[in-house]
């Protein structure tokens, strides 16, 4: 169980900001891709609609396969991907969160992301989660099932986008998908949209849909069923958009589930409320909110959250990142080009925490963490080739936007792998989609720190 433990004044980085923390070494020990081109079959109950997806990328639907460029958006200077919506099938993309459980023959359960990064143009994106194998020597992934979301008992407490059907496939429009547990035989997930709990079976059909409480209230995002335009910022939501459950983690033990918001909760001036994200407890056994939770403090230029999963009673991995993609070296000088990364990858992290040390206002412990834009890789284990204007050799890098995966595997190795928002994001190259990437970690030192 937590408790509460009042930090004293030396201990004050390693209880909140996190300024000099120990930065412990990782080293690559495998690495294996899923081409970012990968799909999987539309099930064949499924709308005819969902039969293409990635219609609505654009503000005008497009049916014609392979029509629209997909690029890296503004922020990132809309360079092209190479890959084109719409797809024919759905994509086996965006690998955003692992179970720390796994399934009965050893594979992973991973998630995937709701779809093309938003309500209004995933409509047709089907919502899922796999039984997954990486194969460090070969550098392959099997994916050895894809289990499809489904509402056939109208558990969802609002209207879905394939309401009418008779399969009820839930879609990235009903929600957003972000990470997962395994638990008893069944699946838990957390999402961003209410954001709610999602309890569902492991062939997929929902179970229940828990709405978030904190402090006796509804906790609601933008993006919540009842918000409207007339909603009030900091009084009728106050989570942002893709605010909401990057990271569910279940605490052994107890089997309770600890849900972390992906970003700080918003005042009625639109601004963050802190520079943390909010940590709340969960009882599955009894179906209802604890009450308890705690905060866990970004460092300097971290934005968001990307998972969430324990290595034991108390402590936990917790991946920081900022919004950058591609490599440091290239940045752009002045304005974006073809050649140059206009906000680069940065900060990218994982921390591992202890969630035995709670200070006085509420902060977890931050023991320290490994960096993944610098990545000891001496036996030249890197199967993928990144743009630099740098030497490399010898180092591993992980310079995508969104890292959204991690989990202990041994005392001393974890894997982590990323969310590749196809067709819309890079980082290794500057004009190619970013690939599903899983890395094997040996990082004994942090898995070994108290």
């Amino acid at each position: 169980m937590l408790k509460t433990t009042v930090c004293a004044v030396a201990l004050a980085i390693a209880c909140g900001a996190a300024n000099a923390e120990t930065v412990f070494p990782a080293k690559l020990a495998g690495h294996a891709v899923i081409p970012a081109a990968t799909f999987v079959p539309t099930p064949a109950d499924a709308p005819a609609d969902a039969k293409i997806s990635g219609k609505f990328t654009t503000a005008a639907r497009v049916d014609a396969v392979g029509t629209v460029p997909g690029d890296t958006g503004g922020m990132h200077g809309k360079r092209p991907t190479g890959l084109s919506v719409p797809f024919e099938g759905q994509p086996l993309q965006g690998m955003s969160g692992f179970a720390m459980n796994r399934a009965e023959d050893g594979s992973i359960y991973a998630l995937t992301d709701n779809g093309f990064g938003s309500k209004l143009n995933s409509p047709d994106a089907l919502l899922y989660f796999h039984k997954l194998a990486p194969d460090f020597e070969t550098g392959s992934v099997d994916v050895k099932e894809t289990v499809f979301l489904s509402d056939p008992d109208k558990k969802v407490p609002f209207r879905i986008a394939y309401e009418g059907s008779d399969s009820r496939y839930l879609t990235g429009a009903d929600f957003d998908l972000e990470s997962i547990q395994l638990l008893n035989g069944e699946i838990w997930i957390g999402e961003e949209f209410g954001p709610y709990l999602i309890h569902a079976s492991l062939d997929g059909k929902v179970i229940a849909v828990h709405p978030t409480m904190m402090d006796g209230k509804v906790l609601k995002s933008v993006d919540h069923p009842t918000i409207s335009g007339l909603s009030k910022i900091g009084a009728d939501w106050t989570v942002p958009r893709s605010g909401g459950y990057e990271g569910l983690a279940l605490q052994p033990e107890t089997n309770l589930l600890w849900a972390m918001l992906e970003k700080p909760l918003v005042g009625e001036d639109g601004k963050p409320v802190g520079n943390h994200l909010q940590v709340l407890a969960f009882d599955p056994a009894k179906g209802e909110w604890t009450g308890q939770g705690f905060k866990f403090a970004l460092a300097e230029g971290a934005t968001a959250i990307g998972d969430f999963n324990f290595i034991d009673a108390t402590r936990a991995l917790v991946i920081e990142r900022d919004n950058g993609e591609g490599d440091p070296s290239l940045k752009c000088e002045g304005e974006a080009k073809p050649d140059c990364f206009p906000a680069p990858a940065m900060l990218k992290r994982i921390v591992l925490i202890d969630t035995a040390t709670i200070d006085a206002d509420g902060f977890v412990r931050r023991i320290g963490h490994i960096d993944l834009m610098n990545i000891a890789d001496p036996e030249g284990k890197n199967r993928l080739e990144t743009v630099a204007k740098r030497d490399l050799k010898g180092i591993m890098t992980f310079p995508f936007f969104t890292i959204e995966d991690v989990m202990a595997v041994s005392d001393t190795q974890i894997i982590v792998a990323n969310d590749n928002n196809l067709p819309f994001s890079s980082g290794r190259k500057l004009d190619a989609a970013a690939d599903n990437e899983f890395m094997l970690l040996d990082v004994a030192e942090m898995l070994a720190a108290k």
